[in-house]
């Protein structure tokens, strides 16, 4: 058995057992800290088949941001989770009904899977002799340039959409109006004092 046997092994054990500590642990902050574990151990996954960059996407955008906000959001919020536990209990015949649809699609598809003619060809020899990460940068923006803007168009309407959503004006709360302040008559804002030797204001 060689190193690279031994290796996809290990992280195929590693991400299969993640996962599912994730769904099954009581704990929250635990439950993250698994995802994370699963998370990199993709990446391995990802680097033994020779995907170097979205192995790094995975750690640095899933690892790096989302598992750690997660484990922010879970840490600091003052959640009850034996009432969420409770709503978990009244809901679980429909995810167990969800979830053994969801089993039987899956065993449909697997059960007529199939390569297509010369798929074995084209897995050994890659259209160029560049890297993945090249290849990557030249079908996105060479092929799917505009998709790609597009893309990103809408990324940018649902964060702009979010913090429109969830702001709140709140009348205790002083905000800064820079107009205000630009317009401000320092002859009518200001006021000199003479004050006197020995005596306060």
């Amino acid at each position: 058995m060689t190193p690279v046997v031994i290796a996809f092994y290990a992280f195929a054990v590693t991400t299969i057992a993640g996962g599912l500590m994730t769904v099954i642990s009581r704990n929250p902050v635990h439950s993250v800290l698994w995802l994370i574990l699963a998370f990199l151990s993709s990446a391995g996954l990802f680097v033994l088949l020779g995907a170097e960059f979205v192995a790094m996407l995975l750690i640095i955008v899933y690892v790096g941001a989302v598992a750690v906000l997660f484990l922010f959001v879970v840490m600091m919020l003052d959640v009850d989770f034996a009432e969420l536990k409770a709503e978990m209990a009244r809901y679980m015949p429909l995810a167990l009904l969800i979830g053994v649809v969801l089993l039987m699609q899956l065993a449909i598809a697997f059960g007529v899977w199939g390569f297509s003619e010369g798929a074995d060809l084209r897995i050994a020899q890659p259209f160029t002799d560049a890297e993945n990460t090249k290849q990557l940068g030249l079908v996105l923006y060479d092929d799917y340039f505009l998709l790609f803007q597009l893309a990103g168009l809408i990324l940018l309407v649902a964060m702009i959409g979010a913090i429109v959503l969830t702001l709140r004006h709140r009348t205790d709360v002083k905000r800064q109006n820079i107009v205000g302040q630009m317009m401000r008559d320092p002859a009518k804002q200001m006021e000199l004092k003479d004050v006197k030797p020995g005596q306060g204001l």
